[in-house]
């Protein structure tokens, strides 16, 4: 019983993760396999002021790392707009580090402030080595909505 309960709470959470299209922005020690916004039912993902968002980067390591870092902007017009996230510490969103060659799954939230302007833009998310290298940069593509 305990068990069925356990598959269908995973199962639901799988079925509510939304894959997006996703360009990689130039990984240098990784590669993302696939990017998740919940929820993101279309391109661009339409993020509401005032709610969470959460994002899932699976990804492999070509490099050991006793760190991670992550780097999230809004690019607008070209130009990088940091983005707040609850912690940027990547070792503490779903990673054990130190870091092996090996796939990971990436977990954080994104927030989207009251005072953010309503508008299309693109997230740029990055997580980086100890040596300030991307183990994956991603480019996703959303619009700020009320």
């Amino acid at each position: 019983m305990a068990f069925r309960a356990l598959f269908l709470s995973v199962s639901l959470a799988l079925a509510c993760a939304d894959p997006v299209a996703y360009k990689d922005c130039g990984s240098d020690v990784g590669k993302a396999a696939a990017v998740e916004v919940t929820p993101c039912p279309k391109i661009p993902c339409e993020l509401h002021k005032g709610q969470s968002y959460s994002v899932n980067v699976t990804f492999s390591s070509y490099v050991e790392s006793k760190t991670s870092k992550a780097v999230v902007h809004g690019i607008i017009a070209g130009v990088p707009i940091p983005f707040a996230i609850p912690d940027d510490d990547g070792c503490k969103s779903g990673i054990v580090c130190p870091i092996e060659k090996k796939s990971y799954s990436y977990m954080n939230q994104l927030l989207v402030k009251l005072e953010y302007p309503s508008l299309k833009l693109v997230v740029k998310w990055e997580l980086v080595d100890d040596a300030n290298k991307d183990l994956f940069c991603v480019l996703i593509p959303v619009q700020i909505v009320s």
